[in-house]
């Protein structure tokens, strides 16, 4: 059982319907990992949501990252999105990034099964893939020498700062909270 911290910024808090959104159409993930020397380890990968899950997929030799996993299972993993920096007060430090961004706390595991690994692929290809490409489909002769990673969440925390309609921002409103700061 976890003891999991409170978030802290309630009021960026996300709710569910967007966190999963988010989710569904975010382009890149980054996932943490923790190996055998305690280092942290943060590589960005092409996922899919499958079935309340993350999959992701990598080489199957073993290196940094399956070290890693094959030592501890708990990861992280996160995904954003980006938009307008602002300003919302009258000095430099006043500034604000629009944003969404998930975090996704589970458990990691290798997913052996042929026909899951090539749904895995065929979600990705749906996800990633023009469709106008003119290739054969769902043909994957390199299934073996990749591994599907499947990351089962055990909580799932999502925040956001919505970009301010421009009559909301400075200079139109003073939104300053530099404490005693004199221009």
């Amino acid at each position: 059982m976890n003891n999991w911290p409170q978030v802290r910024r309630m009021d960026k808090l996300m709710p569910e319907e967007r966190l999963l959104e988010t989710i569904e159409r975010g382009y890149v993930g980054r996932l943490a990992t923790v190996g055998p020397d305690r280092q942290p380890y943060v590589i960005p990968l092409l996922y899919v949501w499958v079935g309340g899950e993350i999959w992701i997929h990598s080489t199957s030799a073993h290196g940094h990252f399956r070290t890693n996993t094959e030592y501890e299972t708990r990861v992280c993993f996160e995904i954003d999105e980006v938009s307008n920096i602002y300003p919302y007060g009258r000095f430099e430090c006043d500034t604000a990034i629009a944003y969404r961004s998930v975090l996704i706390f589970g458990r990691i595991r290798i997913v052996e099964d042929q026909k899951q690994k090539s749904a895995c692929f065929d979600a990705l290809m749906k996800k990633y893939a023009d469709a106008g490409w003119d290739r054969p489909k769902r043909f994957y002769p390199s299934l073996d020498k990749v591994a599907i990673y499947a990351i089962a969440p055990e909580r799932m925390t999502g925040k956001e700062n919505a970009l301010p309609l421009a009559e909301n921002q400075w200079p139109a409103v003073d939104n300053t909270k530099t404490p005693d700061a004199k221009p």
